[in-house]
This record gives C-alpha cells, structure tokens and sequence, in this order.
C-alpha cells in the first residue's frame, strides 16, 4: 500500500471494515523502507519486531470488536532525538551512538496509547543543530523530490519519511524552524504549537527555551489528530502548561471569512527566490478569496532576529551539552588524566557543527562577555515578542513565506555556515516569541521543487491556525 494514496483517517477506516491487516500494512511500510531509503536516508534504525507485534496486537483487538482511535494502527516515525524505552537514542552523534534510553518521552508515549505505531527513528542534524541534515555524523538524507538537494533541517529524516510515503506522519522538534523548513522543503505540513503546549519530557535537549515536538502529515487534518493526541500538561515538564486541549478536527470546517491576515513587510526582503515571492503571494489571494481581510503590518526588530536567536540558542546548547563528558553515559575515549578524557571523548564524539556552536555559546556566556551579548539578545527577544503582540492587536493570523528559497543542493552551503543560518531568517522569531506556527505547501517554483507558506498565531491560538490552513488546502492552495 502506497501511504503516499490514503489519509490516516481513511487507513483506520480500512482496518475498521476488516478491508486490511494492520499486520499487513506494516509489513508493507518495512518493505518500501527497505527499497527507498537506502538512497533516501530518512531512517537511522527501525524496529521492525517490535511493530509487527504491535498490530498483531491491535489486529486481534479489531477482531475482538474494539473501538479505535483516529490514529490506531497508522505508521509512525520519530526524530531520533526523542526517547523511546529500549531503543537508541542517538541524536545524530557519535558521542550517543550506543545509549539506549530507559524511558519513553511523553509525546511517543501519548501517540503509542493512541494506537499509532512507531517503526523508526529518523535521521537529523547532530543534536538538531543544522538546516540540511547534512550534519548527521552518520549519514545525510536527501530530499524526495530530488535526491541531489536537502531536505531541510533539523528534522529532515522525519519531514521526508513522510513526503517519500514511508510513513503517515511522523514526529519532529523545532527549535529555530525544525520542522517547518523542512516542511517547506519537502512540500509536506508541519506545525510548531505555542511553547508549553507539547511536553518536552524525553527530547533530548538543544536550547531548552525554544525547543518544541511537533508533527509533519500529508494533510491539515492529520495534524490536527496529532496535536489533539499528544498536547496538555505534563507534570514531568517544568515548562508544560495548563492549557486545555480543544476538538480541533471538530472546527475544521469553520469558515475563515472575516478573519484578519497581517502581511509583515520585513519578511519580503531582497534575495528572496523570485518564485517564492510570487507563490506567496497567489497564497494570499487565496486567502482573500476565502473571505480574510489582509492587511500589511509591521514587525520591526526582525532583522535582529538571526542574531538573536544563535546568541540565545547556542548558548542554551552550550550548557545543554556539558552533560557529555564520558562519565555518565555515552561515548568515552580514554586518556591519561580526567582532562584529557574529556577532551578526547567531545573531540571525536562532537561534529564540527556542534562544536562550533558550544564555542559559540560558552564564549557568550563568559565573564566580561555575559552582558554584552546573552543577556543583550534576551532584551532583543523581549522586543521581537512585543512587535508580535502589537501586530495581534491588529490582525488574527500572520502570513509568510516559510523559507526565502526552494531545497538547496547538498554540499551546497556547508562551507557556508552563515549562509546556511540564513536559511531560517523567517521561522526563528516564532521560536523566540513561543508562537505556534505552521508550514504548508503552496506550489512548486521554477526548479519543480516544493515551496512552504507560513502562518503564524498568536499564543495558543493553534485552533485558528488549523483551520485557516485546512481552508486554504480545501480551496486548492496546496496545488497551486
């Protein structure tokens, strides 16, 4: 069966009418993985056993005239920076190629109590530090829509798992556009929900300020299912919040009419891939057409943004990453002193990305440099976050390109590491203010490749998102 073909809620129904095995299609799931990804290099290790008993199970249960869940039985991958009890966990790095996790995050456990069933984890940048996974120490993926180019990152293995048709959808983490440029990239959905809303409980750490799980589906309404399985309060994240989880499939079908759509102008800047500006905007006279009102707004510390963020984030990373020392748990090279241990040990276990970005941090966090620039970039945040709420009193929704071009090439940028952060100038504010955005297809450009249009709402505003960008795929946006 060719997931590529049939939504989730359509597979359940299938299962449902006894149409199909869930046995069978999962065993279908691991032969495609086996022809594609070889090539494809979504995947770091599957768990093929494991899954098979899994829908024999859930085979057995439809037997026994058991309800399911929108989600039972459906094919699911997970960004290999998230825990699963018994599995490893490598994070796309040497220093935890062997640690094999005790627990199971939370947002994998609440989708496996769903029914849905894991059969891997994805390739991604080293410790999710990357826009191409392209810095994975094992191997890089490629974009199904053209193996010579990217994907995207850091969740690029799980954006095309699901764009190639591996699996239904898949899990990822965005910490400064992780999965929507890969979204974009790889003309699939992928949402980011407001900061809190998903428990962090079991993703290995990057810049615990910004990080966030969310999904990649083919359809709007997949991600809806998604989110309603795996957002609330988690008592075992200090940052989860208390914030109730709405019927948000239920109002998908609400119209948008009337809503009001703020164009900011920074984000349509110079060197923006020509055909991307024209998709976006035939994207938003969609949105006209569907009754919004838009209008330009202005969000005018953007161009700090970039700055901003790898001040914040590498600093985060840094300190998040000390914890790597060969003595508690992964790699360890020995050496004749402690010192020398742990200099051998981050030498061979870190890629050079990471490195860079742990000298980055510590250098920004240290004496006589703190001021200047951490806590600096921490005000800058709080002006990125009030231009937001100043424009959410004026507009609803925020549209933008998700990306300022189509997939790049692989080798491409990787000599190039500011060019390559640029790559996320349109997705990092969100992080920084804790938005929940959202990345949709909105065409293809002139090289045939995907482009991503982005919403952005304000907090907790994810209902709103869902159903404006189901309307704009009803609507025949995703196409055009």
């Amino acid at each position: 069966m060719n997931l590529k073909n049939i939504t989730s809620d359509a597979l359940v129904e299938k299962y449902r009418n006894r149409e199909i095995a869930v046995q069978e299609v999962i065993e279908d799931v691991f032969d495609e993985i086996d022809r594609v990804d070889p090539d494809l290099g979504a995947f770091i290790h599957t768990r093929k056993d494991a899954a098979l008993e899994e829908a024999r199970v859930l085979d057995q249960a439809i037997a026994n005239g058991q309800t399911l869940s929108p989600l039972a039985g459906v094919p699911v991958a997970i960004k290999d920076n998230m825990n699963i009890r018994g599995i490893r966990t490598t994070c796309g790095s040497k220093i935890l190629e062997e640690y094999v996790p005790s627990y199971t995050s939370t947002a994998v456990e609440r989708l496996q109590h769903a029914g849905a069933i894991v059969v891997g984890k994805t390739n991604l940048d080293e410790f999710a530090m990357g826009s191409s996974t392209e810095n994975s120490a094992f191997y890089p993926t490629r974009n199904p829509h053209d193996h010579d180019r990217v994907p995207g990152g850091s969740s690029g293995g799980s954006a095309a798992a699901v764009a190639a048709g591996l699996v239904s959808l898949s899990l990822g983490s965005d910490t400064g556009g992780s999965i929507r440029q890969p979204a974009s990239f790889c003309g699939v959905v992928g949402v980011k929900p407001t900061y809190g809303r998903v428990s962090r409980y079991g993703l290995v750490a990057f810049a615990s300020s910004l990080d966030q799980i969310g999904p990649f589906t083919r359809t709007v309404r997949e991600s809806a299912q998604v989110l309603e399985t795996i957002c609330g309060f988690d008592p075992l994240d200090s940052t989860s919040t208390e914030v109730g989880v709405e019927d948000w499939t239920g109002t998908l079908d609400q119209p948008a009419r009337g809503l009001r759509i703020g164009v900011p102008k920074e984000y349509f800047v110079d060197g923006m891939d020509t055909a991307v500006r024209d998709k976006i905007q035939d994207a938003i006279a969609t949105l006209e057409g569907l009754g919004c009102k838009v209008k330009q707004v202005s969000l005018p510390h953007t161009g700090y943004a970039v700055a901003t963020y790898y001040l914040i984030a590498t600093a985060e990373a840094s300190s998040n990453l000390a914890r790597y020392d060969g003595v508690r748990y992964g790699l360890r090279v020995e050496g004749a002193t402690h010192q020398e241990m742990y200099r051998q040990t981050r030498m061979r276990g870190f890629g050079s990305e990471v490195k860079r970005r742990i000298l980055l941090g510590t250098y920004a966090l240290s004496t006589g440099y703190y001021d200047a620039y951490y806590l600096k970039a921490q005000k800058v945040r709080t002006l990125i976050l009030r231009d937001f709420q100043n424009a959410f009193e004026k507009v609803d929704l925020i549209v933008t390109p998700t990306c300022p071009t189509t997939a790049f090439k692989l080798g491409e940028k990787t000599d190039d590491p500011l060019s390559m952060y640029l790559s996320d100038i349109f997705t990092l504010t969100c992080n920084l203010a804790g938005l929940p955005g959202i990345s949709m297809p909105c065409g293809k450009g002139s090289d045939g490749m995907p482009i991503g249009m982005q919403l952005l709402g304000n907090h907790f505003e994810e209902g709103q998102l869902l159903r404006v960008a189901h309307q704009f795929e009803q609507a025949g946006g995703f196409n055009s």
